[in-house]
This record gives C-alpha cells, sequence and structure tokens, in this order.
C-alpha cells in the first residue's frame, strides 16, 4: 500500500501534521509512507523516522505541474489532504491517487472520494451586511484524527505529540554555538518575538522587561527569529536596560530550522508569540509560556501539559484579524493588557519546576492540554 500526506502551509501547520504521520505508520507497519510539503520547510520533517519518503516543492506553477506528473506515476493507493487551501487541494484531486480524501476547496473537492470538514479552522459567516467570525472548536491535530477515522479506515489513534527529529551533525553545533555563547552553568531563555500576523505580537517593550529582568537575576536571555525579524528585535533590543550585557545574544535570521530545534533543546525555557517556532519548541519539549492576541485558542495552542497560554479576556478576542482595527488606547487592547508581572509569574514558576535544559526534561507522552490562563 502506498500513502501520500500533502500539508503545504505555514511551519505550524507543516509540525501539526507529525501526530497523524505516527498513526498512520502504526497502523499501516508495511506501507510506504510519504509526505509532501513546501521545500523551504523541509527540516522539519526530513528525517521523521515515520516517513519513507519526503517529497518537497517549490511555490513555482512549473514545479507544481511537475509534481503532478510525479505523483501520478507514483500510483498512490491513499491521498489524505491535511491543509484547505488551492495549490494543496489541486496537487491532491490530480494526483492519480485511487483514494482522495481530506479538506478540499469547493470546485476540487469534486475529484476528491471524501471530504470532511475542518473544525479547528475559524469561519466567517456572514449576517446581511455583518460578518460573524466563528473560530475553530478543537485542536488541529484532533482534527487530522477524525480525518484518519473516517476517511482512511483508522480505528486505534497513536497519540506521542508533535514530533522533530534533527541529526546528530546539527545537534553537535547546535551546541557548539550555544557553548560559544553563554558559560557553563548558565541557564538561557530563548526569546522569539516575532509573528505572521500585526495582532499575534506581544509589544516589544514587554518583551524588553521581560529580559531585562531575567538577566539581572543571572539567566541568559537568546533572540531567536527568522530574518524577517530582525527590525522588530533590534526595536525590542533597543528599550532594554541591559542591551549590553554579554548575557545577551543575538540569534535573529541566523539559525536554519533544523538549527533552532537543536539550539532550543539546550535552553530552559521558551517566551515566545503564537508563531512556528512555537510549535517547533513543542517539538523538542521545551516549557513555553506564550502569549495569543487575534489568536483562537482552541485549534492552535502549544501541544504540551506543561506549557501556559496567556490571553486577555477581551470582548473582541478572538478575532482572527491580522491587523487590530480598534483605535486608540483599545488598539491592540489583547496583547496590552497582558502585563509583564502575569507573564513573568508562569516563566517564574516553570523555571521552577523545569529549570534544565530541554533535552534533560522526561516527556510525558499523552499529556497535551496546556494550561490557559487570563489576566
Amino acid at each position: 500500500m502506498k500513502i501520500l500526506v500533502i500539508n503545504l502551509m505555514h511551519l505550524g501547520d507543516l509540525m501539526l501534521v507529525t501526530p497523524a504521520l505516527t498513526t498512520l505508520r502504526k497502523n499501516f507497519p508495511t506501507a510506504h509512507l510519504a509526505l509532501l510539503a513546501d521545500k523551504k520547510l523541509g527540516d522539519l520533517v526530513q528525517h521523521n523516522p515515520n516517513l519513507d519518503e519526503c517529497i518537497l516543492i517549490d511555490k513555482t506553477f512549473a514545479d507544481l505541474v511537475r509534481t503532478i506528473c510525479d505523483l501520478r506515476g507514483k500510483n498512490f493507493d491513499l491521498v489524505i489532504n491535511l491543509h484547505r487551501n488551492e495549490r494543496a487541494s489541486a496537487l491532491a484531486a490530480l494526483s492519480g491517487g485511487k483514494r482522495i480524501v481530506g479538506y478540499a476547496k469547493p470546485a476540487l473537492s469534486l475529484l476528491f472520494d471524501e471530504v470532511l470538514p475542518n473544525p479547528s479552522i475559524a469561519r466567517h459567516i456572514k449576517h446581511g451586511l455583518k460578518t460573524e467570525y466563528q473560530p475553530g472548536t478543537q485542536h488541529q491535530v484532533h482534527s487530522h484524527f477524525d480525518v484518519l477515522r473516517q476517511a482512511c479506515g483508522v480505528e486505534k489513534i497513536f497519540d506521542d505529540g508533535l514530533q522533530m527529529e534533527i541529526t546528530d551533525d546539527v545537534q553537535r553545533a547546535a551546541t557548539k554555538i550555544f557553548r560559544d555563547n553563554f558559560a557553563d552553568g548558565v541557564k538561557v531563555v530563548a526569546f522569539n518575538i516575532g509573528a505572521s500576523w500585526l495582532t499575534k505580537r506581544w509589544l516589544d517593550s514587554s518583551f524588553a522587561e521581560c529580559a531585562d529582568i531575567l538577566i539581572d537575576r543571572g539567566y541568559g536571555v537568546a533572540f531567536l527569529g527568522g530574518t524577517m525579524d530582525r527590525e522588530i528585535v533590534n526595536a525590542c533590543v533597543a528599550k532594554m536596560r541591559r542591551r549590553e550585557s554579554p548575557l545577551l545574544k543575538i540569534f535573529t535570521g541566523e539559525f536554519s530550522l533544523a538549527m533552532l530545534a537543536g539550539f532550543l533543546d539546550n535552553c530552559v525555557l521558551f517566551l515566545t508569540t503564537d508563531s512556528g517556532p512555537m510549535h517547533v519548541g513543542v517539538a523538542r519539549n521545551i516549557p513555553i509560556v506564550t502569549m495569543f492576541g487575534a489568536s483562537p485558542v482552541p485549534g492552535f495552542y502549544p501541544y504540551d501539559a506543561k506549557d501556559v497560554l496567556i490571553r486577555s479576556p477581551e470582548p473582541c478576542h478572538p478575532c482572527g484579524e491580522h491587523i487590530c482595527p480598534r483605535e486608540g488606547d483599545d488598539n491592540l487592547a489583547c496583547m496590552k493588557k497582558i502585563s509583564v508581572a502575569a507573564v513573568m509569574k508562569y516563566v517564574d514558576e516553570l523555571l521552577a519546576a523545569y529549570g534544565q535544559p530541554a533535552k534533560e526534561i522526561p516527556r510525558v507522552h499523552g499529556a497535551y492540554q496546556c494550561r490557559v490562563v487570563d489576566c
């Protein structure tokens, strides 16, 4: 039997597919299991032990056509599409698979054998001139499991949490970078302050204050993130009292996704927005404190019970808006009202409970509901 799983969205979306890969492998141990994903995210899945094949694709039209031809030649028995965007739906629909199931755009759904709703994704429902935003109702991991149960003949779910494997060479290189920048015995808190939406970003002044507090206590602080985050990280660091401290290091835009994972293994806590790196942190077992503004909590909370999600109970939360429509003091109120004191309370709790590098913390399988607190 040959099975193809497709997910062509963002970093976090791909990480949330990994529990489904574990379940497929354990239900179909002799199957050829392949995953189709974006080439730029290959680090996340290339070494996943459940996969026999990882097919990576660019976003160009030429590569799309080439990939469709290649897929049709592979003769997959089962194609499972786990994201409802146009490109993934088209690839699934035109894959030539004997059975095609999962999420799909309406026009392309006609070429699927079975289409399922994704209850994790928010919906916009029109009522006359008004549009009502309805957030998802369950975690994305659980929605993927529903697809496997209802459309793929899976009877038993094996939920081992999020998974991201890296090579020994990458692990050694990441550890060397860590040791070259922080003295022996220094415990390091990683910061990720960027996010794809402005409404997912906590205030840079608040991140700066947290960093100063941690450095005053003797902790190292490492700013992570991609090249697109350099400007906001520089603005944040400029607001710090301890910006000249040797305990502060900036790696923004310097790490591959694999190197990010290896570096987090050496840190004791991850303070992050709702973002792709947050889900990488979950997969690498680091304790997480995260702040949710516009993001709907049920669908995309950090999938680990030791993590803490903080939100401000604004009447418009969650809105799903990329840019806050409110003006004046109410602009980004959902983030402004999450105080430094509230965040540091849970940072301190997790540091007291764990306080060791992530790679030394035992994993607790089956405990994936994070703690959600209102401040």
